[in-house]
């Protein structure tokens, strides 16, 4: 960020000398100098003074490039509750303006798109605390469950809510055109399985085996092999067991002995999986051993996995504040009431 640049660039463009900007700021036309010269940057109880006298912005003073403007904004947007209105159009104004330039509207859709899902989930999080109440006040009534269930993302019964075709039509065109996306291809099959539409799911298996030799094939394997129920999986779930330890597969596994009620495994597994990580260390691990915590009615061992969680969020992520500890303190609090 060259703030000495900038000031220097709107005290010319003003006509003005060192000597006269010094005198309206109060300070010595050497002080001026080093700020020009990067030596040094203003005093930060300065820069509104500096900004108003320029008719700028504080931000504009720093001189932030495009991609640091938006890096800017991304972590506003990161971990944030909710936004009110006029923050939000502030942002997309923002975002949209940058969407303008071809080198910087893809990195502007994804930042819009994280933008709104953060809204979203906010929203969600409102509604699922507004249900709730209205589930009681209502003595239970169908419509107050209904939507409660749908703000806490529920599963749904009805096939025509919950399949994702629309979503499965579109990976399948994108994976068509770009097969060395191991990511998409990933969501292809997550979402093939899920809607156990398994003969489709063994086609694009073998296109994401072509490019990748890591755990995720026997993985999809096995998850293909339990879909079908047809005696294969536990065969497969120990040709995952026999592969070299890794991080990311003691996390699939500790996913697997979850769903099958083997919790101790499981916390066993995820305690490894962060052991094995290198810094920065991911929450998942954690987050995972304290959910089944709750689920066997432990609340000292949830409330210290979700510690752990916050001390990972402060050593590995320096995340100090923001909805994201937030929530977590809350359930803390919530568990130890």
């Amino acid at each position: 960020m060259e703030m000495g640049k900038e000031i220097r660039r709107l005290r010319q463009d003003r006509g003005l000398t060192q000597e006269a900007l010094a005198a309206a700021l109060n300070v010595s036309a050497q002080t001026v100098s080093k700020w020009e010269c990067g030596n040094t940057i203003p005093d930060v109880q300065l820069l509104p003074q500096i900004a108003v006298y320029f008719g700028v912005s504080i931000d504009q003073l720093f001189a932030m490039s495009p991609e640091q403007q938006m890096e800017r904004m991304e972590n506003r947007i990161y971990g944030r509750g909710l936004f009110d209105e006029a923050e939000q159009r502030q942002l997309e104004a923002q975002l949209r303006a940058f969407g303008e330039d071809p080198k910087l509207k893809g990195r502007a859709e994804l930042l819009l798109t994280k933008l709104y899902n953060n809204q979203a989930e906010q929203y969600k999080l409102l509604a699922v605390e507004h249900g709730k109440t209205a589930v009681e006040e209502t003595k239970g009534d169908h419509d107050a469950l209904s939507e409660l269930c749908n703000a806490w993302n529920s599963f749904v019964p009805d096939w025509s809510v919950r399949n994702h075709h629309a979503l499965i039509e579109w990976l399948s065109d994108y994976c068509g055109r770009n097969p060395e996306n191991r990511a998409a291809l990933m969501w292809l099959l997550d979402n093939l399985i899920d809607d156990r539409r398994l003969t489709e799911a063994k086609v694009w298996l073998e296109k994401l085996t072509a490019i990748d030799n890591t755990f995720r094939t026997p993985m999809y394997r096995y998850q293909i092999a339990l879909a079908e129920g047809k005696g294969e999986a536990d065969e497969r779930l120990a040709e995952l067991e026999a592969l070299e330890d890794d991080w990311c597969l003691s996390l699939v596994l500790g996913d697997i002995y979850t769903q099958r009620q083997e919790y101790d495994r499981a916390v066993a597994l995820y305690k490894k999986g962060l052991a094995l990580q290198k810094s920065p260390k991911f929450t998942d691990g954690p987050m995972c051993i304290a959910h089944i915590r709750e689920i066997q009615g432990d609340k000292a061992g949830a409330i210290e996995a979700y510690r752990e969680v916050l001390r990972l969020m402060r050593e590995e992520w320096g995340i100090v504040s923001g909805e994201m500890r937030e929530s977590i303190e809350r359930i803390i609090r919530r568990l130890q009431a």
